[in-house]
């Protein structure tokens, strides 16, 4: 069964926002391993089964927290998401030697993430 495996937090200052989730619940961000020319962090929530995420520069102000449902084939779900009625914002894109993600929207407006783990994703 599909299963929230990663979160976004985006914010308009991010060290801010490091500051704020490391006060309130220890969490320690990190920057992110890939440079993708953009503030990300990476931070975990310490808890074994329990998701990490980022924070990550906000690019729009109605931008949310997005989590992201672990499924085992991004281009099969996606085409749920368009069954269902929901949108798809970001198309299939590759994480290189982690997987690949696609950015849709529901039918309510709001935005998640579908991630297929596959440590040979290539561009």
């Amino acid at each position: 069964m599909p299963t929230i495996t990663w979160f976004d937090i985006p914010a308009k200052d991010t060290g801010r926002a490091k500051a704020f989730y490391k006060t309130l619940f220890g969490w320690e961000a990190s920057p992110h391993p890939v440079d993708f020319a953009e503030e990300f962090f990476l931070f975990s929530t310490g808890e074994q089964g329990v998701p990490g995420g980022e924070i990550l520069k906000r690019r729009d102000e109605g931008d949310g927290i997005t989590v992201y449902i672990s499924v085992p084939s991004v281009e099969t779900w996606l085409e749920k998401v368009r069954k269902a009625g929901g949108q798809i914002i970001t198309r299939k894109t590759a994480m290189p030697g982690m997987g690949f993600f696609a950015i849709c929207r529901d039918t309510e407006g709001n935005r998640f993430g579908l991630w297929e783990y596959d440590p040979g994703a290539a561009p």
